[in-house]
């Protein structure tokens, strides 16, 4: 079971993400447009983000939109290690995602007010998460885990643990993931097009993100 100190985190990160069903993953190759790009998902309904370590700007972004978006809540995404954690905490992310979990990223959670959402997919490292006191973790690479019907057969085994689906997700099956009782929300980088991002398309990015915002109805 979660500890009391892992609930109180938990309960900080879904606070910060307020019910949001879809969270945009974004992998920002140019810096200048990291705060256009998150006031554009903010205005769509949009306003949790996770900005992926995968560019060599990442921190500068996170840093930018930390400090000139306030209505967005700015998360890192793609952390390794601790010293990422670290890293990505001081740049101003207000929870951190990583692909898996590891003693490494546990201890720095633990040190740290952030929280954190890690990856896991088989049965044992959802069990060794939440006996470390994670209730709330990413399920990553989600079409290929299994997608929907691996994680509606967790529903009932291990009924006390929630999700954040990532990888593969789009329009086309976001509906399928958060119809599951143990999904709170999915993530997904089909919000904020490559293409629309390079040309700066931001009312067509913010139409995507109130598309995908009404997919709480669905729930």
């Amino acid at each position: 079971m979660a500890t009391k100190t892992g609930a109180t985190k938990t309960e900080r990160l879904l606070a910060l993400l307020d019910g949001q069903p879809v969270i945009p993953v974004l992998k920002i190759a140019d810096v200048t447009q990291a705060v256009p790009l998150a006031r554009a998902l903010a205005r769509g309904g949009l306003k949790a983000i996770e900005i992926t370590l995968r560019t060599p700007d990442a921190l500068e972004c996170i840093r930018r939109v930390a400090a000139e978006v306030p209505e967005a809540v700015v998360g890192a995404g793609t952390i390794l290690s601790a010293a990422q954690f670290g890293e990505a905490a001081r740049a101003g992310s207000q929870f951190i995602v990583s692909p898996g979990i590891t003693r490494e990223l546990l201890a720095a959670a633990k040190d740290s007010e952030v929280p954190l959402l890690p990856g896991a997919i088989t049965p044992g490292e959802i069990m060794a998460a939440r006996e470390a006191g994670l209730d709330f973790l990413k399920f990553f690479p989600a079409e290929q885990a299994g997608g929907a019907a691996f994680l509606k057969a967790l529903a009932s085994p291990i009924a006390d643990v929630k999700f954040c689906p990532t990888g593969g997700i789009g329009p086309k099956n976001a509906a399928d993931y958060l119809a599951l009782p143990n999904v709170l929300c999915v993530g997904g980088s089909w919000v904020a097009p490559d293409d629309m991002v390079q040309a700066g398309r931001w009312d067509a990015i913010e139409a995507l993100a109130r598309d995908a915002n009404a997919l709480r109805k669905t729930r």
